[in-house]
């Protein structure tokens, strides 16, 4: 158990939206979410030989995975690590060109759990940065070999980032406890407290251990980051919440010392039908901590995102990728 009120408080916090299951550039900025602008003359631009130009501007891709970059601003200095990396070896460098993005912003690496929409992008990551090495934030588990074992279908096994290849090129911090990067000022939660009677994790998931298939429903390596922002409260950015959004935020909230939640933004893994009937227990659980943010993203999924919509109407914002959330 880390210490209460050990995480700093930052001057400000910005969470950039790097890959994410949808793009919508249609989407209008608010005081809070401010949408890319994609086009122009001197917007990021690729060959296209049928072009009258020769060229034409990158779009944003998306995809079925979640990435964020997440800055943390003290006395005017700003500085930020991306958590999860999407689920293609090459979307996330993608967006981040066409978005201007430079690798040189990136002080670390999270993952939030070992599955693979979350760390094929360190693929392409790993090119960009040249030999650069950065320390690569990961609970133990996330190595594990795992699989979906659905009665009467064929076992599906979950592609695995291999521990050897990503120690060659990043320095690997594998912790089950709390971590704290950037001063202080960005919480990685680490193994997250269970504490909800209706979360109750991945059914039909298991995991290799000795040399065996085990039933792994609570995924123990999923994580989340948290900053604490001066006169807000807690921004807390999830991956897919497989801990539980509402055991992520609670366990927040005891490790910070800190009960004002401003914002949740991340996967919150409620999609689909083991997940749909805890859709209500979720919102109005999140609902008693009143955030002034909610943005569900990645596998919450079509009937949970539109029923926080409805349910949470002024704290609400659709996502789509190159959304960046100022704080």
């Amino acid at each position: 158990m880390a210490e209460a009120g050990k995480l700093q408080q930052a001057d400000g916090a910005e969470v950039l939206c790097l890959v994410d299951n949808v793009v919508d550039v249609l989407l209008t900025s608010t005081e809070v979410a401010k949408r890319p602008r994609l086009g122009g003359t001197d917007a990021p631009s690729e060959p296209a030989r049928l072009m009258e130009s020769g060229r034409a501007a990158m779009t944003l891709r998306a995809e079925h995975g979640f990435s964020a970059l997440i800055t943390s601003r003290v006395d005017g200095q700003s500085r930020s690590i991306l958590l999860d990396t999407g689920m293609s070896v090459g979307g996330l460098v993608h967006n981040m060109d066409a978005l201007r993005v430079g690798v040189e912003s990136i002080q670390a690496v999270v993952l939030s759990h070992g599955h693979s929409d979350h760390t094929i992008g360190l693929n392409g990551l790993v090119d960009r940065l040249e030999g650069r090495r950065l320390p690569l934030v990961v609970h133990p588990d996330a190595w594990l070999q795992r699989r979906l074992a659905v009665p009467g279908q064929k076992p599906f096994e979950i592609a695995l980032t291999s521990r050897q290849e990503v120690a060659a090129a990043f320095d690997i911090v594998e912790r089950r406890e709390p971590s704290y990067l950037l001063d202080d000022t960005v919480l990685v939660t680490g193994e997250v407290e269970r504490t909800t009677d209706f979360e109750r994790g991945f059914p039909n998931h298991e995991a290799r251990r000795d040399g065996e298939w085990v039933p792994d429903p609570l995924i123990f390596d999923d994580q989340a980051v948290v900053v604490n922002v001066k006169g807000k409260g807690l921004v807390i950015v999830t991956g897919c919440g497989h801990a539980g959004v509402v055991n992520t935020v609670r366990y927040a909230r005891k490790l910070t010392g800190t009960d004002r939640v401003y914002a949740v933004i991340g996967g919150f893994h409620l999609n689909g039908p083991p997940f749909e009937p805890i859709i209500p227990a979720t919102i109005e659980a999140l609902k008693e901590m009143a955030p002034q943010v909610i943005v569900p993203t990645h596998c919450t999924g079509w009937k949970a995102i539109h029923a926080f919509a409805a349910a949470m109407p002024d704290a609400f914002v659709q996502n789509g990728v190159g959304t960046r959330y100022v704080f």
